[in-house]
């Protein structure tokens, strides 16, 4: 099994192209999507964020209140990382309980884990390749502000609080460019999906998080959230 860890900046692209590789048999793993089932309502992470921030992040319908919790996480960075030390660990564990799963069914299956805080997690290790998706700063505002409505200080308060654009790049093996349109991306997945399926070898161990490390590179990863709203960030 390939294990590749699928990272950018928040409105980078990284939703779209991981569906680029679902549509060519990679198996997607999204920490945005565990983070929300591991907050769910009667989840112990749920009754911790609830601890640490208190019934003014919890709704009426006993969910998480996203944007009240944003508020919150993206102008104090000690609460933001309290979120994160609650979430990061348990969306960790359901990822590798799927990567397992994965395995399992198919021992030569190329896993990609989408990870917005990949970069600074400082988990890189277990992957066996670090694929970043970039886009200019400018335009990841301009696609905040569309997508979310936010305000341009919005934007960048979101977009300050991940590392920069020169940290991930700088652990990219392979950097999908997305400033263009959807055709331009997809001939970019197109064109790197060789040498993602060229890393498998069928009944390869798991690696990294699911084996303790060491059998895949070397370097930093890990996991957070959701669009615009904590846990994390995409």
């Amino acid at each position: 099994m390939t294990v590749i860890g699928l990272t950018g900046g928040i409105a980078s692209g990284k939703s779209a192209v991981a569906e680029l590789l679902r549509a060519r048999g990679a198996v997607i793993v999204d920490a945005d999507v565990l983070a929300r089932e591991v907050v769910e309502p009667g989840t112990p992470g749920l009754e911790a964020i609830r601890a640490r921030f208190g019934e003014a992040v919890i709704g009426a319908d006993g969910r998480l209140d996203r944007p009240r919790l944003a508020s919150i996480v993206f102008a104090d960075a000690d609460a933001r990382a309290d979120l994160n030390a609650i979430v990061h660990p348990r969306v960790r564990e359901l990822a590798a309980a799927r990567g397992a799963a994965a395995l399992a069914s198919d021992p030569g299956a190329v896993v990609v884990e989408v990870i917005p805080l990949l970069v600074e997690s400082g988990r890189l290790d277990p992957f066996d390749l670090i694929v970043v998706v970039d886009a200019p700063v400018e335009l990841q505002r301009s696609r905040l502000m569309a997508r979310n409505g936010f305000t341009a200080e919005e934007a960048d308060a979101r977009i300050n609080a991940q590392a920069t654009r020169a940290d991930r790049l700088a652990a990219a093996d392979v950097v999908i460019t997305n400033d263009r349109d959807l055709a331009w991306l997809e001939a970019q997945v197109e064109k790197y999906w060789p040498r993602l399926t060229g890393l498998r070898s069928p009944g390869r161990p798991v690696c990294g998080v699911r084996a303790g490390g060491g059998c895949g590179r070397s370097g930093p990863g890990s996991p957070p959230g959701s669009r615009g709203g904590p846990p994390g960030s995409a």
